[in-house]
């Protein structure tokens, strides 16, 4: 782990880019998500009726260089606020040996049709750090 020129912790992640996307970027030197878009094929779309799901593609492929983090979807609070589209499962976790394609399952609960073209901003993309449990079966717990 390093750090970027503003302080900002930075770990390393491969990334493979497909279906002529550009390259996620933090749209400032304090984010702390990358803005996925859609890759859809050129020229199509994707309507979301109200209540409806779909899988989005995004051309994404990542291999994190550590094991320790994990990467995490997060919903666009402005399409959430604005149009009620919303990540189906609320968070995606993408553990840190995952290597196909990351798509978004997209939600709309607003009461009116969405449509997603090529192109769009979908999701966020953050990494966190990992820690896993070493579980201690006991009988009792503190009040």
């Amino acid at each position: 782990m390093s750090e970027n020129k503003s302080g900002v912790n930075q770990i390393n992640v491969r990334i493979r880019v497909e279906r002529g996307m550009p390259v996620p970027a933090y749209a400032t030197d304090g984010a702390a998500a990358l803005d996925l878009r859609a890759a859809l094929d050129e020229g199509s779309e994707t309507v979301l009726a109200p209540g409806s799901r779909a899988l989005i593609p995004t051309g994404i492929f990542i291999a994190p260089e550590t094991k320790g983090v994990v990467a995490v979807l997060a919903a666009r609070s402005g399409l959430a606020c604005k149009s009620g589209i919303c990540l189906s499962n609320g968070i995606g976790v993408i553990d840190a040996d995952y290597r196909g394609e990351i798509c978004v399952s997209l939600c709309n609960t607003g009461d009116t049709s969405f449509t997603v073209h090529r192109g769009d901003r979908i999701a966020q993309l953050m990494f966190m750090p990992v820690y896993q449990a070493n579980l201690l079966v006991c009988d009792t717990l503190d009040d």
